[in-house]
């Protein structure tokens, strides 16, 4: 029998020579795969669903938290729009072969820049188990082979999203271990996936931030890391109020348990007395739990005193973090020092504020007038998301079919030897 590691082994040596058969599909090819895909997906549904019922009242049981129960939610919708994005990554380009740039040299030699695959993704993610279809699908499309290894909190949905997308894929040319899910809950799989040099090309840890933190720790290949999200509303004295507070309102309830969802408003001193009494009576319809400094609680006396733990806090519930500005530029540097570089917002009428906001403020999105909420591969066009970096490198911001690409190049000559 074979042990964990030798098991990983195994599963990275048949992922690399199924990256090397994806990459002689051609774009139709792979698109005509995606498409079964999603057929097969919706074949299923009711045995998806049932699944993730599995999951959840397991979930249940465990004591798991509103925030977790949520992702791990697969509703009619979210499996509905899930199966959408599948067919919506089958419409976009295929970016593999395109061309980046190109130019001759002063010898005569032509050197050509294209897009390739990174070659073997590994995704290690916890509850969400609509990323299983997400990632598949986008790998798929540039010719990446995918390792999957979620939480056991999905392993239910996860195992029943896998082989509806293996069961149609591979009928139609989906190459034989393109799409691994790892079945085995044992912690050390998720050790040995992320030393396998040479056999994983890229690692993305897509869940809380001791998840994160523990795969950078023991990781030998490139990780694409985004700890937490920290995102911020800024109300500017200029700020349209009404729309100040459908922003804020969206950003933070509509899906709280989000890394999108804003866990701190700012707001400008002389907007203050004016927009945050309107601003504490939303949030109380909408039960949220207001955390404010001094200036704050003199115009929201329910509000609970803030500690400096606040601002740095991801709460992914119903509790926002208030404080009262007295500038723009107090405003940058609060993101700048408390933020996690993910989604932050200005609300403002003024230009000149926007354009500041946006060129200071060190974040891989930067909203003007519009809800964080949008911070999202889908949302962005991309059919769906791999992941969301707040790294510089490689990647930034909504991961999708570009960002799971590399490059070469590609030199021409006509017997052209170096002097």
């Amino acid at each position: 029998m074979l042990n964990l590691h030798q098991e990983m082994v195994a599963v990275g040596q048949r992922a690399r020579a199924a990256a090397r058969a994806l990459n002689r599909l051609n774009a139709r090819k792979k698109n005509i795969i995606l498409e079964a895909m999603a057929d097969a997906l919706d074949a299923a549904r009711e045995t998806i669903l049932a699944a993730n019922a599995r999951d959840l009242e397991e979930a249940r049981n465990a004591g798991l938290s509103a925030a977790m129960l949520d992702r791990l939610t697969l509703t009619p919708a979210r499996l509905r729009a899930t199966i959408k994005g599948v067919r919506d990554v089958a419409t976009l380009k295929d970016p593999i072969g395109g061309l980046i740039s190109q130019w001759i040299r002063p010898n005569g030699l032509k050197i050509v820049k294209r897009r390739v695959p990174i070659g073997v993704i590994c995704i290690i993610y916890e509850s969400r188990p609509n990323v299983t279809v997400d990632t598949a699908a986008l790998c798929i499309k540039t010719s990446n082979a995918v390792i999957l290894r979620g939480g056991k909190e999905s392993r239910y949905s996860n195992a029943a999203l896998a082989e509806a997308l293996i069961a149609g894929g591979c009928p139609k040319g989906l190459p034989e271990h393109a799409i691994q899910l790892i079945g085995t809950t044992d912690r050390g799989a998720v050790k040995e996936l992320v030393q396998l040099e040479g056999l994983v090309d890229l690692v993305i840890p897509r869940g809380g931030e001791t998840l994160i933190r523990a795969v950078a720790e023991h990781a030998r290949v490139p990780v694409i890391k985004h700890y937490k999200g920290v995102c911020h509303v800024y109300v500017d004295a200029d700020a349209n109020r009404d729309m100040a507070l459908n922003v804020i309102e969206n950003a933070k309830c509509s899906r709280p348990g989000v890394c999108n969802a804003i866990e701190t408003v700012l707001v400008h001193e002389q907007a203050a007395a004016d927009f945050l009494p309107k601003f504490a009576a939303r949030m109380k319809t909408r039960k949220v739990e207001l955390r404010g400094d001094e200036a704050t609680r003199a115009l929201i006396p329910d509000a609970k005193p803030a500690t400096e733990d606040d601002w740095s806090a991801e709460y992914l519930d119903l509790i926002l973090a208030v404080r009262v500005v007295p500038s723009l530029d107090a405003a940058i540097d609060h993101i700048n020092q408390y933020g996690t570089h993910l989604a932050d917002a200005i609300v403002t009428d003024a230009e000149d504020a926007q354009k500041t906001f946006q060129h200071e403020v060190d974040s891989a999105t930067v909203y003007v007038n519009a809800s964080t909420r949008f911070t999202d591969g889908g949302e962005f066009g991309m059919g769906a998301e791999i992941g969301i970096s707040t790294e510089k490198l490689h990647a930034r911001g909504p991961m999708g079919l570009d960002e799971l690409t590399t490059y070469k190049y590609l030199i021409y000559g006509k017997g052209q030897v170096r002097g």
